[in-house]
């Protein structure tokens, strides 16, 4: 979900409500993919990179966050999402932590679509964190580091999508998106919204996958 700074600069705003707008493009996007029956959504919120940025853009993201589930819990539950969080976000604040734990709790018996959040979440750092379990364990082969993955019990990754024109991965699935279709597309992450989610499934589905073969 990329753009939400160059959405605000564009119009001479602070960034912090170009992160606002872009809590609004997620609400509007989960909605989508919800009524569309995808299965899985994986949205990238915040890297272990992004502790880099100023404390006050750290803050007004943790508020941020804070007011989705606060305001946002209730509807996911009741419409059959089920929170998943990749990434260790035990590391932040204990009132967010709290929030996150309780939203989890709340959403666990959901059989609907799976909204999985990235938080404090590297994929390189998974991918260690998962090698190491599983050399704890034996032998390290595709199929033992695959379930040690923090998204090990989602669906493969059929889809990957960046926003604002960047073409690049991030630092984000790098595994997963081994075999994964991708598709970079120059909005800015706060105007995304259902119109561009169902372009980007339409797209998907004219690409021919041979996962290597002929």
């Amino acid at each position: 979900m990329d753009g939400n700074g160059r959405w605000a600069k564009k119009r001479h705003m602070p960034r912090a409500l170009g992160h606002k707008r872009g809590v609004e493009a997620v609400r509007r996007t989960v909605r989508a993919a919800r009524e569309m029956g995808l299965e899985a959504l994986t949205l990238y919120a915040f890297s272990t990179e992004n502790w880099s940025r100023p404390e006050d853009e750290v803050s007004a993201l943790m508020g941020l966050m804070k007011h989705f589930i606060l305001s946002d819990l209730d509807e996911f539950a009741a419409a059959g999402v089920k929170l998943k969080i990749i990434g260790d976000y035990k590391a932040f604040a204990p009132d967010v932590v709290e929030l996150v734990d309780h939203a989890l709790a709340r959403t666990a018996g959901n059989v609907g679509t799976t909204l999985a959040v990235a938080l404090n979440y590297g994929s390189q750092d998974e991918i260690v964190r998962a090698a190491n379990k599983a050399a704890a364990k034996g032998q390290i082969t595709h199929d033992t580091l695959a379930a040690e993955l923090d998204t090990a019990d989602l669906p493969p990754l059929d889809l990957l999508i960046r926003t604002s024109g960047e073409v690049r991965l991030s630092n984000f699935l790098l595994w997963q998106a081994a075999y994964a279709e991708m598709l970079f597309v120059d909005v800015l992450w706060p105007d995304f919204g259902p119109e561009h989610l169902r372009e980007a499934l339409d797209c998907f589905a004219a690409r021919e996958r041979r996962f290597g073969g002929r």
